[in-house]
């Protein structure tokens, strides 16, 4: 057993990173970057146990047996923070509160380690609140960056940080973790790690949810009902109801059980009304929760258009080798007859056009105000 375990299909960032944790004093500042579902967060954390293992032996570090390593994985270590924001960007007051952390020296460790799951969503104003404590931290502190691509974080960061690139991992690799972490039937682990195109969080919720293989399967099948303006209609309106459904049981358990666990904290009683104190702090997770659901909305919407993606990559590929490619390299095989006969009837230049047409809209819906159901009508439209 390892702390490197989950860091699936990553052997080179995973040697890279097994170095460092072997140095006397490892660079003060990490920026690990990779596509959505490469495991960014997954090896940031296992870097940090990595620090911070008990393990005399520098070889040994890593172990993933330790009470260091346990803890630091569990979200529980004293000496390693995690921020992965629940809203739309990270606040300047989240981020000067990791200013403040960053000074203090390690508790029990050799390392102070401050990890940013999205530093991506910083605003410039944000990143330059943090820059001071990244350029020149503490002697016993490591930052730990976490974006998609080194262009999603500004130079003046970038330019301070040792660069860590994990790719996206081959479909089978990510199925064996399903397997032997989840316990899930090889054949499923394998049809969920493709259609969830190596997105390790993505496959996993496939593979454990049936209700969510049946909402892609809606999804990925969109184009074929589209015949006409309405038909384009209804199927922007279904996109953005069934993204709205997929957020809605992926937090809907999750709200249950924070919500519990804090009235048990409070000591709240079982029955009656709750004491003004008591009100306010369920106010007040109620209202992270709902930004919370707002951001998860978005998040789902991007992914679903991924998946509505998928159908294009696959008529593009069948286009392109003449219908000879292998039900391997089709992210939706079990559409094969059905993507054929739609492929025959359009182009690769078509197909291009309207795989743009989507990744338009998802930059859209992430970068600004607009109305989703509106931005997804006009794509649905520009699609037939």
């Amino acid at each position: 057993m390892s702390v490197w375990d989950d860091v699936q299909g990553q052997e080179p960032v995973v040697t890279q990173l097994r170095q460092a944790a072997l140095q006397t004093t490892p660079n003060h500042a990490w920026l690990v970057t990779g596509p959505p579902g490469s495991g960014r967060s997954n090896a940031a954390r296992a870097f940090a146990a990595a620090l911070v293992c008990e393990q005399s032996d520098p070889a040994q570090r890593g172990c993933g047996q330790c009470h260091a390593c346990h803890t630091v994985l569990a979200g529980t270590h004293s000496d390693v923070t995690v921020l992965e924001t629940e809203k739309t960007t990270i606040s300047i007051e989240e981020a000067r509160e990791l200013v403040t952390k960053a000074q203090d020296r390690p508790a029990s460790a050799r390392w102070r380690i401050i990890i940013i799951g999205d530093a991506d969503r910083m605003v410039e104003r944000t990143t330059n609140v943090l820059l001071k404590a990244i350029e020149e931290p503490p002697p016993r502190t490591i930052w730990v960056l976490c974006a998609p691509s080194p262009a999603d974080v500004l130079v003046t960061i970038r330019s301070r940080c040792r660069m860590v690139n994990l790719r996206v991992p081959p479909v089978k690799d990510v199925a064996e973790l399903l397997i032997r972490r989840d316990g899930i039937e090889p054949a499923l682990a394998l049809a969920s790690a493709r259609a969830a195109q190596s997105h390790v969080g993505i496959a996993r919720r496939l593979a454990r949810d049936e209700g969510a293989r049946q909402r892609r399967d809606e999804i990925v099948r969109l184009p074929l009902r589209m015949r006409g303006v309405s038909a384009a209609a209804r199927a922007a309106s279904s996109l953005m109801e069934l993204a709205t459904a997929e957020a809605a049981s992926s937090n809907e358990q999750r709200d249950l059980a924070e919500k519990e666990q804090l009235l048990r904290s409070l000591g709240a009683p079982e029955s009656g009304t709750l004491p003004p104190s008591m009100r306010a702090q369920i106010r007040q997770l109620e209202e992270d929760q709902k930004r919370r659901s707002k951001r998860s909305i978005t998040d789902t919407l991007d992914r679903a258009l991924t998946d509505l993606i998928s159908f294009y990559r696959d008529v593009l590929l069948l286009q392109l080798s003449n219908s000879q490619a292998s039900d391997d390299e089709l992210v939706n095989s079990a559409l094969r007859t059905e993507l054929a006969d739609y492929a025959e009837q359009s182009s690769s230049e078509v197909s291009l056009q309207k795989i743009e047409a989507i990744n338009d809209v998802r930059r859209r819906l992430l970068s600004s105000n607009v109305a989703p159901l509106l931005a997804l009508e006009a794509m649905t439209v520009s699609l037939l």
